[in-house]
């Protein structure tokens, strides 16, 4: 293969299917790189003491992927060597630990893909417009994440 025939190239998806780490690691994976990162966001069954019964997420499809690709330019930018990047994010409703989001960044050693994809999971959560509804036995909760701009203003 030819260094050319492998040009960086970026996976978004969101989707209401369950996710498939298999699938989004094969996605990255190149001959020129020596690592493959991931991060995998999972529900958890409790939060601050309440039993969670499963997330819903929803979003404004054409933003949040607009959004997602501004932090792949980003990501290439910081770092240069990253070879491809995956992120895919389910809607709908998500069951007790199954992923809601999966991140991979492949590049040729593991400093950048691990610092890759945490710039990733951390801006994703702070700009794309993706909202989480935690549901409890008996009340549910929309969530806006800490880190999320639009959230303290």
């Amino acid at each position: 293969m030819e260094e050319n025939e492998d040009v960086p190239k970026d996976f978004i998806k969101l989707k209401s299917e369950k996710l498939s780490v298999d699938e989004v690691s094969e996605l990255v994976v190149s001959p020129y790189c020596g690592a493959v990162s991931l991060f995998i966001g999972t529900t958890r069954n409790n939060f601050e003491g309440k039993k969670v019964i499963h997330l819903e997420y929803e979003a404004y499809t054409s933003m949040a992927e607009t959004e997602i690709k501004k932090i792949c330019r980003d990501v290439r930018q910081k770092w240069p060597s990253v070879k491809h990047i995956a992120v895919h994010h389910r809607l709908g409703v998500v069951p007790i630990t199954e992923a809601s989001v999966i991140i991979a960044v492949s590049s040729p050693h593991r400093a950048e893909s691990l610092e890759a994809v945490m710039y990733c999971i951390n801006t994703l959560k702070a700009s794309v417009p993706i909202w989480k509804k935690e549901i409890y036995e008996d009340e549910y909760s929309w969530k806006e994440n800490k880190e999320c701009f639009w959230a303290n203003s």
